[in-house]
């Protein structure tokens, strides 16, 4: 190839590339930003925020804590579902804990470090998904003024950690410990617990879990209990979305907060009901999903109907 047809196999790449830099690079984000700016998209553009007294305090379609400094529940408004994301709802850090159904057996902290005054998490304990989910669910019954049974869930214990069994023995030629030797309620540590959640488990007396013990011989087993098939507190309440960023709640678990808020705002319970009903969207298509709640809407609607002071407002949201 000489020098001329070089020089005109480069200049066509050169003029393609230029003409797609324009089209791609310019032209085409220009198009998108324009239609974004038309009336009805322009603010879902800009990432559906939300302001209160002329200040952003969120976004509707992120969820938000609803907490003090120390974490504790603001009983004036209604809580989200639990999060994962982060230190909870951050943006910065989307995403689900990555714990299955499977994931049912802690990983026990050390008695001796949490005797010296470190906490339980830094001297290595690590819930289980289940534990997780009945810790959560009777601290909601708990939050919510209602008897601690009210937090009950099929497969927990009475005191909220995961009802799983580490049984010990032989096995039977489909893997099952029939006649076991051993039995101990692994979530349930001996240095916090007087009795297990179970006496006996074929026969066999239940045990507290020694920290340093191997159990994985053992054949795990979850037992399910006499809480009902349809907890009082409902599964939004314990479990967290995929992306952390949930901002809706389903009606029930906006009902079960109901009455707390009432009391806190003293109005009537029909009063708090009334505004969640204003901050109820139905089903997707009409048909897709579930009717939801979103929180921070109805929060907000809840300061500006029933204000408790200038100081009880949400805060500015911050990045």
């Amino acid at each position: 190839m000489n020098i001329g047809n070089l020089i005109r196999v480069h200049a066509a790449a050169l003029r393609a590339l230029l003409v797609l830099t324009v089209i791609t690079g310019l032209a085409y984000p220009v198009l998108v930003w324009a239609i974004a700016q038309l009336p009805g998209l322009k603010d879902k553009a800009e990432g559906s925020l939300v302001t209160a007294g002329g200040k952003v305090v969120g976004s509707s379609l992120i969820g938000q804590l609803f907490t003090d400094a120390k974490g504790n529940v603001l009983p004036q408004y209604f809580q989200g579902r639990p999060s994962a994301a982060g230190t909870g709802y951050d943006p910065m850090s989307s995403g689900a804990s990555n714990l299955g159904p499977e994931n049912i057996v802690d990983t026990p902290g050390d008695p001796a470090e949490i005797k010296a005054g470190k906490s339980a998490s830094d001297a290595g304990f690590k819930p289980s998904l289940l534990t997780q989910v009945c810790t959560r669910s009777y601290g909601v019954a708990d939050t919510e003024g209602l008897d601690h049974s009210a937090g009950a869930r099929p497969f927990c214990t009475s005191d909220g950690v995961g009802a799983v069994l580490s049984v010990i023995g032989p096995r039977d030629a489909t893997g099952n410990v029939t006649h076991p030797t051993k039995v101990v309620s692994v979530n349930q540590p001996c240095d916090t617990t007087k009795t297990p959640f179970a006496t006996t488990y074929e026969g066999v007396r239940v045990e507290c879990a020694k920290y340093g013990e191997d159990y994985t011989a053992g054949q795990i087993v979850a037992i399910r209990g006499s809480a009902p098939a349809d907890p009082q507190v409902p599964a939004d309440a314990v479990t967290a979305s995929g992306s952390g960023l949930d901002p809706d709640i389903s009606v029930d678990y906006a009902d079960l907060q109901v009455g707390r808020v009432a009391k806190v705002r003293h109005i009537s319970a029909d009063q708090v009901r009334a505004l969640v009903q204003d901050n109820t969207s139905g089903r997707a298509l009409g048909f897709m999903g579930e009717p939801r709640v979103n929180v921070l809407q109805l929060n907000l609607a809840l300061d500006k109907r029933y204000p408790l002071g200038s100081s009880a407002g949400l805060r500015p949201a911050t990045s």
